[in-house]
């Protein structure tokens, strides 16, 4: 089936006379990304050259995509919107709820069992307002969206961080909050700072056991976890051509791990290929005849230090496969460097598990090579050491694989098929003894790697790599293994050296599919009725936020100072609390449970300053909430790092948090903040954040003058009295400091709707 066919007709239609008013309009040549980001300006948005990082700008979006777990609570703020359709295509994926333990089969039943009441909500949902929804099984929401949705040119935006995986098909692909989707979702503009842009050219050409992955593992150790904030990096170079489309796409998947916006690659032949082979030709034509709309002017690829904000160069034929990690995606080793950082480290030095998918990297070209590697391994008399785990990234990947031979290759190896969802990836893997928290590595071909992250447990020390790297790390069992120049014993005795894996970029006889999963919603859903049982564990209707008082925040008490990384893994933990995305007073008892406390350096234990006794972080919030106070947080570098889940805002606004206050934020998380009526603040001497104490009352004053650009003032009252006070600045446009005034974004949005 071919999506959106209309309205990739109209948007198309008049592109290159677009893009020319465009150059016009700035004069001078342009980016790819200033293309597609000016040729989607929202209605009445002004095309005028915009200060990159600076001014905030209304854009008109596509599409929108949501997975079942963020998708929960986007949909319940859409029931809440005023609307009764949405203004532009929009699907739900159902990929995040399913329970990796067992296999694809077992697994599958089992959360169809156990997930009915959600995914009964989702799928009503859907035909009520008109959405396309994705049945459990069908394949992960990125790679579903590639196969199926992404095209040149276009704008989505999705309610999930690797939204950008889209990329790969030079689609500008933003993840969001499911505040901002209902934004889309209900015909209003959306919001967002202009991006700075970074260049990254690439020359030269993959070879041996250099992956796409290893591009994107490279770039993260030079720009780190938040090198690309308020950034989209915009590839280019004759080595961006030679890379596969899902190659591409992995690459711009990951480029979340580096705080961007999204990630971008031109429109070339590969791009053609894909779309070919994924039943879209006459996607492809169409993009053909505008092919100079979807890259780079030629005066940019000439002089690109005179038109991206910074340009970084790698050379793909000198590259070499890198490993990162452990608890940070940002930790870079080249392979021939890691085993020297092991033992340095004293990093475990056995692999316990390989886990090959995810979102990143599921593609039939990601199994292909690494059934290589394992098919060698069965010739060379090799058996696979670690447990190794295998997640399709869709159902039409994993028949194709099956037919193929791929799958027999990996389950002759012993290694276990889960279902086409994210499974480990996002700590739905049940993994027998990990609640022992024994001290243990895996090594994987996800994302992430933050502590917890795969299987609650936080002794376990994740490293991040290609595919094939991942097959090859099986086979060794240990991370000292280096397949480039090691040699293993096999079964005789005899030392081996493992083939550089080959692969296809594509199936030689093309995708199979009997049924893609998809169900289309019900022409009218004007009388489609949506009910919540109301002791419901898993969803809970919305009230809606409390408008701001008028008032200063007076003499609040300090909730938690957050010490080090605080990601929204940290904020609000995935694993088991993913049956509760649907239901915010539940999921609330996991605010801030992961992060670390600045006064004794533990997880989920704050002071109570009325007893002395120490307590978890959300039973003092709610006990503070209960007795009419709010309370106040205090963080370090880059919260709210990671996941696009709009949960690690709504908790602490529903637990009557009145502020966050950080030395910085991540892009997404800083906006979940401003759209739920939150006081997201920056220290402006970030030495500031050391005067805060343990039992500290916090007064915000300044917010009857609120506006952009102003400064608010921040006052101590210590526990002996004493006081101090300091600047705290902010990044609210007069918009989102209405948003604030109103309560939230929604609110703000019904009343406008109800008024019109």
């Amino acid at each position: 089936m071919v999506f959106d066919v209309d309205l990739i007709q109209r948007v198309y239609q008049g592109y290159r006379d677009k893009i020319h008013k465009i150059q016009i309009a700035l004069d001078k040549p342009l980016t790819l990304t200033e293309k597609i980001l000016y040729a989607h300006l929202a209605e009445g948005e002004a095309l005028k050259p915009y200060r990159r990082g600076v001014d905030y700008v209304n854009f008109a979006p596509d599409r929108v995509a949501m997975q079942d777990a963020t998708a929960q609570m986007a949909l319940l703020q859409l029931l809440n919107s005023g609307r009764d359709k949405v203004a532009v295509p929009s699907t739900v994926h159902c990929d995040h709820l399913i329970l990796a333990y067992k296999n694809a089969h077992d697994d599958l039943i089992a959360a169809e069992k156990s997930n009915q009441e959600v995914y009964s909500f989702l799928k009503d949902v859907s035909n009520k307002y008109g959405i396309g929804f994705w049945k459990p099984g069908a394949g992960i929401i990125h790679q579903v969206v590639l196969e199926n949705y992404a095209f040149p040119g276009g704008m989505m935006i999705g309610t999930d961080s690797h939204t950008p995986n889209a990329g790969g098909l030079s689609m500008i692909a933003i993840g969001v909050g499911g505040a901002d989707a209902v934004d889309v979702m209900a015909g209003l503009p959306w919001e967002l700072k202009m991006p700075q842009i970074i260049g990254v050219k690439l020359t030269g050409k993959l070879s041996g056991w250099a992956s796409a992955k290893d591009v994107i593992l490279k770039l993260a150790g030079i720009l780190t976890v938040k090198g690309g904030t308020n950034s989209i990096i915009e590839y280019f170079g004759d080595g961006a051509a030679a890379l596969s489309a899902t190659g591409k796409a992995t690459i711009c998947n990951m480029g979340a791990e580096v705080g961007a916006t999204t990630s971008i690659f031109p429109f070339d032949q590969k791009s053609v290929d894909y779309l070919k082979m994924t039943d879209r030709s006459e996607i492809a034509d169409l993009a053909q005849s505008l092919e100079d709309c979807f890259r780079a002017d030629d005066a940019v690829l000439a002089d690109p230090a005179s038109y991206y904000d910074r340009v970084i160069e790698i050379d793909l034929s000198s590259l070499e496969p890198y490993v990162n990690g452990p608890f940070t995606p940002d930790l870079a080793y080249p392979v021939s460097e890691f085993a020297k950082a092991v033992a340095e480290h004293g990093y475990p030095e056995k692999m316990e598990a390989g886990l090959i998918g995810s979102c990143t990297n599921s593609s039939y070209e990601d199994l292909s090579r690494a059934a290589s590697i394992i098919k060698n391994a069965n010739s060379l008399d090799l058996k696979v050491k670690s447990q190794l785990i295998i997640n399709p990234g869709s159902e039409q990947v994993k028949e194709t694989a099956e037919r193929d031979g791929l799958i027999g290759d990996f389950e002759q190896a012993g290694a276990v098929i889960m279902a086409n969802a994210c499974g480990p990836c996002i700590g739905q893997w049940r993994r027998e003894g990990a609640d022992k928290a024994p001290k243990n590595s895996i090594v994987t071909s996800f994302n992430r790697n933050f502590a917890k992250r795969n299987d609650g447990n936080p002794n376990t020390y994740a490293f991040v790599c290609s595919p094939e790297m991942v097959a090859a790390f099986s086979i060794a069992g240990s991370l000292n293994f280096n397949p480039l120049k090691d040699t293993l014993t096999n079964e005789k005795g005899e030392q081996v050296k493992l083939a550089e894996p080959i692969g296809d970029e594509l199936p030689k006889k093309g995708f199979t599919l009997k049924s893609a999963g998809y169900i289309a919603p019900v022409k009218d859903g004007s009388q489609m009725k949506v009910t919540v049982a109301p002791d419901s564990e898993r969803l809970q209707l919305l009230a809606p936020f409390a408008p701001w008082n008028g008032k200063d925040i007076i003499n609040q008490p300090l909730l938690i100072k957050v010490t080090g990384k605080c990601t929204t893994d940290h904020i609000s933990m995935a694993g088991v609390w993913l049956r509760y995305r649907g239901h915010l007073d539940n999921i609330a008892n996991n605010m801030l449970i992961g992060a670390v406390n600045a006064f004794n350096h533990k997880t989920n234990s704050v002071i109570d300053p009325e007893t002395g006794d120490y307590m978890a972080v959300p039973a003092l919030a709610r006990k503070y909430k209960a007795e009419g106070l709010g309370s106040i947080v205090v963080a370090e570098e880059n919260y709210g790092e990671g996941s696009s889940r709009e949960h690690a805002a709504m908790e602490p606004r529903f637990l009557n948090v009145k502020a966050i206050i950080v030395k910085s934020f991540a892009r997404i998380h800083e906006t979940n903040l401003k759209k739920q009526g939150m006081l997201a603040l920056t220290f402006v001497n970030k030495t500031d954040y050391d005067k805060v104490q343990e039992e500290d009352k916090i007064s915000i004053l300044g917010l009857t003058s609120f506006a952009p650009g102003k400064n608010l003032t921040v006052q101590l009252t210590h526990k002996d009295g004493s006081t101090e006070s300091f600047e705290v600045s902010h990044t609210y446009n007069q918009t989102q400091i209405e948003w604030f005034r109103a309560g939230s974004a929604l609110n703000k949005l019904k009343s406008e709707y109800k008024a019109s």
